[in-house]
């Protein structure tokens, strides 16, 4: 069963390093960034591709009008016959894991050669995702860190 947004939120939370600075830089900028990102997204938990080694499959995608501008993206699925059916038919080293929506975002981050995260929100339909940008990501949390902290004073 897929755990829910703020089940996923303190799973990051509790696996941060507890250094004193990681835990209250999550709960200032990151989370309420991700919170945001996780809600409007149908499901909890989405397929996503890895090989054998248990890295995400990476699509470069390119500009018909403009070759030379690329795009390095990592799709979510809903289910897993969709992952399979849109990239990994016909090669046994990949396959579709679940995992929690938080944490892909998260992963996003880490994972500097990507620039979206395509979800695709409907069973069977793979024509359309919702993309997520990792700039978009990213200048959100930098707007976050630049809102002075609550004064709980």
């Amino acid at each position: 069963m897929a755990m829910d947004i703020e089940a996923q939120l303190q799973q990051l939370l509790h696996h941060a390093p507890q250094d004193g600075t990681t835990p209250q830089l999550l709960e200032r900028a990151v989370i309420p960034v991700l919170r945001a990102y996780g809600a409007k997204m149908q499901h909890r938990d989405y397929y996503i591709m890895q090989n054998a080694q248990q890295r995400w499959v990476l699509t470069t995608l390119s500009n018909r009008a403009t070759p030379d501008l690329e795009k390095k993206v990592v799709y979510g699925f809903s289910s897993p016959q969709d992952a399979v059916t849109f990239n990994g038919r016909g090669n046994p080293d990949l396959r579709p894991v679940a995992l929690p929506i938080i944490h892909i975002l998260f992963q996003l981050f880490a994972m500097k050669p990507v620039d979206s995260l395509v979800f695709f929100e409907q069973p069977g339909e793979l024509s359309q995702g919702k993309e997520v940008k990792r700039q978009e990501l990213e200048a959100l949390i930098q707007q976050q860190l630049r809102q002075p902290p609550p004064d709980f004073a």
